[in-house]
């Protein structure tokens, strides 16, 4: 039956739009982190054997909109604006647990006021970073 066969519309990552300036571009990693925010709660929640699946699954679609949100962030000319996208990644990477990714790109923010306001509110953040 065709009826049951719906196509799902595509995530805001997999959308093929190619923001022209740093506000796009910066805009576009917002709505990112936005979408992806239920998806890294979800994931940091699972717990056990029947979660491994959901969290395989889930997983994915995590590192595929974290993987289009930092190119974005790669491509911006404007130093204060792409530390500021690279705040909001290494905060969706805290919610899902990713400690590792968010360390090393808290190394990447060149603004000390934006790492501090970033250690300030995730401390789990300043153990791996004092420690280099």
């Amino acid at each position: 039956m065709r009826w049951f066969r719906k196509d799902r519309p595509p995530e805001v990552w997999e959308a093929d739009i190619h923001p022209e300036g740093d506000i796009e571009a910066a805009q576009r990693i917002r709505e990112i982190c936005v979408s992806v925010v239920a998806i890294a709660e979800r994931m940091a929640g699972l717990h056990g054997r029947k979660a491994e699946a959901e969290k395989a699954t889930e997983g994915e679609r995590y590192q595929a909109a974290i993987k289009c949100a930092l190119e974005l962030a790669k491509q911006m000319a404007d130093d204060a604006m792409r530390d500021v996208s690279v705040s909001q990644i290494i905060q969706l990477c805290v919610k899902a647990n990713h400690l590792k990714t968010a360390r090393v790109l808290l190394r990447a923010i060149q603004s000390e006021k934006i790492k501090d306001e970033l250690i300030a509110e995730s401390l789990v953040l300043i153990d791996q970073d004092a420690a280099n």
